[in-house]
């Protein structure tokens, strides 16, 4: 778990009486080296910030110190604490980035350029630029942008740097005009506290909550903290009161177990409150403790010592190991009446259980947000808060900087619209996806694209973070040239299978006169002249006869498939007077034997049924996952139609002397 350490004063963001003494207040963290460079920071932003205020109206460089006084507590390096100073050098400064590379160093300024392009993607996102949209729609957009700030930047210390600013902002925030704390307020309550969240910064994460729904929701903020009726330093005392009486309890016991607590924060009563539709006073989880044993047995061994110590509350135990949630979530809860006569929450599990329940698919952060799991990004956010967890254990400074580098993010790009829509797309994808993506029509008339308002070609690789316009023209067609791998127009197989639709369709009259006229021509070679064509197309899963048709002029189904449905349409009398199908002899049929697959012979192969290639046919092989392989004609219809994904799995194929 990653928490904020109390701060003295000196480094409290607050009051500072000058720099001097705050910097020196660093020595007893920082190594002198460490300190020099912190102190160059300060120099130079000094004169830059001066006379420069927060949106919060805070002087800039009080703000700054006091971010990076929150960071200092969260026992980060130097050089993160240094770029938290300096995150606003850009706007003040110009060539800033070969200036702070030169004093500073590449990893500097690598963390102030990733702070400087999330403050933009804030700017052009929809959170600040609002408009009617369905509620749905909304949070699968917040949810996007969320994941934007997080794969945008190369190092995770800029997003840990941009929750450390927001939360100083946020300590001052009484300053800002009304309008202003809603917004700051309701964009922190969606993505920055969400941020913090997932990525296990608990201090940060309680913190944000609560004063943001101090802003949104100032009356039912005061009456939850009058309930309260202590300041949260009491109950922080109270919770390390039961603590402490626990693990002597529990250790007079035998029983090898790890106690940690936390008093329940405003924002979380007042969501509970109305999760459930309950008053404050039947709300038993203000103050809560978890118990962490080695194994099962030791969880009930714990619980029978809890309730033997104070009376249990009833109807408040549930047993999640015994009967675990659909999530696979373990764990015992209850509630009692602890010191005091207050009401106090107890959870118990394994530390297995505790790993599953905040990094598995179990996780916390996924729960209290009421998220559908999505698996790859879940193993991205455990990872991440398994590094920033390991991060005290990291000696070696440049294992840590290695570590902390983001590449699990990589695998995905996000893009914004020119209306500050968020647009996730496979990694490789070009503007050309990008358009597809956003209506299929805006993707057949694209002629040109611009990002960041420069033009671009339309085989660029789109990054992270930039804005695409595209441009088009009235009356379009997409090119072939797009369906060619080798000139990297399309990543994305919806795109691409897109304007293989197109180019399908603008020859389908041609096609289905090319097709009846086949039809015809078996028809006649078989000597019959009057049969239901209907019925013989959904013999072969077409609904309608046109598209039937058309798959026959486009050479998508072979002869002898047509003649074999034609002749099962047929009634008994008209079959013993009609035209024997042309068939293999079995013999031939069955042997496969002799087909080579990449050069290798005498391997399990079959002939597809859905085109029933024979002698002479140009073949290709195609594995499957539990017969083998399969042998097709090289234009067979599934064969054209594979997916990208699985191309790897067609081989060459030809047939045996």
């Amino acid at each position: 778990m990653v928490s904020v350490q109390h701060e003295s004063s000196s480094l409290s963001g607050k009051g500072f009486e000058n720099t001097s003494s705050w910097l020196d207040a660093l020595s007893a963290t920082f190594a002198p080296a460490e300190v020099d460079v912190i102190r160059h920071a300060c120099e130079l932003a000094e004169p830059l910030y001066a006379g420069q205020t927060e949106l919060t109206g805070a002087p800039l460089l009080q703000h700054a110190l006091g971010a990076a006084s929150i960071l200092v507590g969260m026992n980060m390096d130097f050089e993160t604490i240094a770029a938290t100073i300096l995150h606003a050098v850009p706007d003040y400064l110009d060539d800033w980035a070969p200036a702070l590379e030169t004093r500073f160093g590449t990893n500097v300024r690598v963390l102030v350029e990733g702070i400087s392009r999330m403050e933009q993607i804030q700017q052009f996102s929809e959170m600040r630029t609002p408009h009617k949209k369905e509620k749905g729609d909304n949070a699968q957009q917040i949810e996007s942008l969320r994941k934007m700030l997080l794969a945008m930047v190369e190092d995770i210390r800029v997003v840990l740097i941009k929750l450390a600013e927001r939360t100083q902002t946020l300590r001052c925030l009484s300053g800002a005009g009304a309008d202003q704390q809603r917004l700051i307020a309701q964009e922190t309550q969606s993505i920055f506290a969400p941020l913090a969240n997932r990525l296990g910064v608990w201090q940060i994460k309680w913190e944000l909550e609560d004063l943001s729904v101090r802003y949104l929701e100032p009356e039912l903020y005061k009456k939850v903290a009058r309930l309260l009726d202590e300041r949260r330093v009491d109950r922080e005392q109270y919770i390390a009161e039961v603590v402490s009486r626990l693990k002597q309890l529990l250790s007079q016991a035998g029983l090898q177990a790890e106690v940690t607590g936390r008093p329940k924060h405003i924002y979380s009563i007042i969501n509970k409150m109305k999760r459930k539709q309950v008053d404050f006073g039947e709300l038993y989880d203000v103050r809560a403790v978890r118990i962490l044993v080695d194994d099962i047995e030791g969880c009930y061994t714990a619980l029978g010592l809890v309730h033997n110590l104070w009376q249990p509350i009833a109807g408040e135990f549930d047993d999640y190991i015994a009967h675990p949630k659909s999530n696979n979530y373990r764990s015992l809860h209850t509630a009692v009446i602890g010191p005091r006569e207050l009401a106090l929450e107890v959870q118990i599990r394994t530390h297995e259980m505790h790993q599953h329940s905040e990094l598995g698919v179990a996780a916390h952060w996924r729960y209290k947000e009421g998220k559908r799991s999505d698996t790859r990004f879940d193993e991205k956010i455990a990872w991440l808060r398994q590094i920033l967890e390991w991060k005290a254990d990291l000696t070696d400074r440049g294992d840590m900087l290695e570590q902390f580098k983001n590449e699990l993010l990589h695998d995905q790009v996000y893009v914004l619209t020119p209306q500050g829509k968020v647009i996730d797309l496979p990694k490789g994808a070009t503007p050309v996806d990008f358009a597809y993506i956003l209506h299929t029509d805006l993707g057949h008339r694209t002629r040109g694209a611009k990002i960041d308002g420069s033009i671009v070609p339309l085989n660029y690789k789109l990054q992270n973070g930039q804005r695409v316009e595209i441009l088009t023209t009235k009356q379009g067609a997409p090119s072939r040239d797009w369906l060619n791998p080798a000139l990297g127009y399309l990543k994305s197989p919806r795109a691409r299978a897109k304007v293989r639709h197109w180019f399908k369709n603008q020859n389908f009259d041609e096609s289905v006169v090319q097709g009846r006229a086949q039809l015809d021509r078996e028809l006649h070679r078989l000597g019959i002249t009057s049969i239901n064509q209907e019925k013989i197309a959904q013999r072969l899963h077409f609904n309608k006869l046109e598209d039937f048709l058309a798959a026959i002029g486009r050479n998508e189904i072979t002869q002898r498939r047509i003649a074999v449905a034609i002749q099962e349409e047929l009634p008994t009398r008209v079959i013993e007077t009609a035209k024997p199908i042309a068939t293999r002899p079995a013999a031939e049929r069955a042997a496969t034997a002799d087909i080579t697959v990449g050069g290798v012979n005498n391997l399990m192969t079959r002939l597809a049924k859905c085109c029933n290639p024979v002698r002479g046919d140009e073949i290709v092989g195609y594995v499957t996952r539990d017969r083998g392989i399969t042998i097709h004609r090289h234009n067979c219809a599934f064969m054209l139609r594979l997916m990208e994904s699985r191309q790897d799995r067609k081989l060459t194929a030809q047939w045996g002397e």
